[in-house]
Parts: C-alpha cells; structure tokens; sequence
C-alpha cells in the first residue's frame, strides 16, 4: 500500500465509520514515501476527535505511524482520552505510547494506536456496532 491509498482509506473508513457524523480535513500530504493528516471529526453522540497522524516507509518498505496524536473530548470540551506518543514519559512502559484519561491527563502506559483502533474504541463507548 502506497502512503495515498493509506490516507485514502482512512478518508473511507470516517466515510463509512457509523460513530462518525461528520469530519473535515484540516491539512494532508501524501508522497511516494510518506502521508500526514490532520482532522477533526465530530462523533454521533457529539464528541470530537481531533488526530493527527504520520505514517512513513521503514527501512525494509512497511508503511508505519511515525507520530500520532488522538485528542477525545465531550461536546463540552472535557478531555474523555487522548492517546499519543510524544516521547515525554520515559519512564511508562510501551514509552513512549501512552494514555491520558479524563480531565486528571495522568498519563498511563499505553501501545501503539491507529485511527482504525481509535474508532472502534468510540464505536464501543458509544455502544454503536458497525
């Protein structure tokens, strides 16, 4: 899969995604060995997500999220869990994925995330199935 057709099919996926209401693309880039994004979409209970992605080839030609940012918060602005990997908690394990959770941002151990896993997770929370 080029770095296009992966953001292709995250465009599909918040398309078709029954959790998402509607989304708007606020910056993306796509070349022969890397893409970025940045969007926020509003959920159908009317949350938001706000993420920010960058995916890259690596050393043997995989494509792999570099850098991602996934900021959910309820419509009243309250955070409900952002996951990320900014290398800033060095001592949590899975450093540097991590969690934070509710208005406390305590950061907990987290794994590797992908927009894929982040919508289903809403999808769950929200009790909607696809």
């Amino acid at each position: 899969m080029t770095p296009a057709e992966h953001l292709d099919a995250v465009k599909e996926c918040l398309l078709a995604d029954p959790a998402v209401a509607e989304f708007r693309i606020r910056r993306q880039r796509a070349t022969s060995i890397d893409a970025h994004i940045r969007a926020r979409v509003t959920a159908a209970d009317g949350s938001l997500l706000e993420f920010s992605w960058y995916v890259a080839r690596d050393l043997t030609g995989e494509l792999r999220v570099l850098v991602y940012s996934y900021h959910w918060e309820s419509r009243e602005g309250a955070l409900i869990t952002r996951w990320d990997n900014t290398p800033h908690f060095p001592g949590l394990l899975g450093f540097p994925h991590h969690i934070h959770h509710g208005d406390t941002y305590d950061a907990l151990p987290g794994q590797a995330m992908d927009i894929f896993a982040v919508l289903d997770h809403i999808q769950g929370v929200l009790g909607i199935s696809s």
